[in-house]
């Protein structure tokens, strides 16, 4: 019912702001990890976050997911207005909001067609719409395929098992697609890929972004950022955001390095 209710009160809002982090800070094992994040992101923007490991840029992904592990100590998390501290991650996930992990997992004894079709129909399902058969649902899936350029004997085989790093990664914006979230959260899904998988991913994510979405890049490496430019990039040190300026700011730390913002 809570759900239904920030989705009729989010609806009826028609800024462009779609989410919005307000003084957040969050721990892990009583140990704060975000300290004081802010950050507004409107529809059809592209934020990448950038900083050196142990910055707090994964942990920022996972709580703005809802990760139960993490405790949100103060600050809100907007959702076209409405905060969403409360939802779980299953209802984050209904309301709009997509994240792909930097480490997928595998699912063994479940096939990837049947964690798909339970995916996108549990969505259908929420929103009082028709379920689609299997066999409807294999043309929608087929479509999808081919933007990430994976055969469909992918999904045949069990959920990430057995897949290589880039197929992992690859199954991961399938995911994205199938799902249309409004808000994508892509945890380093550049890393450990060749060339030709970077750009398979990346034509991925340029075919799914539009003016009705958002989509947030945590990333190391300037390189993702040759093929999907942001709008913004910000620099993540010891749990807050420390700079932000234009996708000319991932070039410079590209050659400086993150110690030069010290």
């Amino acid at each position: 019912m809570i759900l239904n209710h920030l989705i009729l009160e989010s609806a009826s809002k028609e800024n462009q702001l779609i989410l919005e982090i307000k003084n957040l800070k969050a721990s892990i094992n009583n140990n704060e990890i975000l300290k004081d994040v802010n950050l507004k992101i409107n529809k059809g923007e592209i934020h990448a976050i950038m900083g050196p490991n142990g910055s707090g840029k994964s942990t920022f992904a996972k709580v703005l997911a809802g990760h139960p592990a993490y405790k949100v100590l103060s600050g809100d998390i907007l959702f076209k207005g409405v905060s969403i501290l409360d939802l779980p991650v299953e209802e984050r996930s209904i309301l709009g909001l997509f994240l792909a992990f930097q480490y997928p997992i595998e699912i063994p004894g479940v096939s990837n067609e049947e964690f798909l079709r339970l995916a996108y129909n549990s969505k259908l399902e929420f929103y009082s719409k028709k379920l689609v058969s299997p066999l409807e649902f294999l043309n929608i899936i087929n479509e999808k395929l081919q933007v990430v350029n994976m055969s469909p004997i992918f999904l045949s085989r069990n959920v990430n098992e057995g897949f290589s790093g880039g197929e992992k990664k690859r199954n991961e914006i399938l995911q994205m697609l199938l799902l249309d979230s409004e808000v994508s959260i892509l945890d380093e899904t550049d890393s450990g890929l060749d060339i030709d998988a970077l750009k398979i991913i990346s034509n991925g994510i340029n075919t799914f972004m539009n003016s009705e979405k958002a989509i947030i890049l945590i990333t190391h490496y300037q390189r993702l950022l040759d093929y999907v430019k942001p709008n913004f990039v910000h620099v993540m040190r010891n749990g807050k955001i420390v700079k932000t300026g234009s996708a000319e700011l991932a070039t410079k730390l590209e050659i400086k390095g993150y110690e030069w913002l010290k």
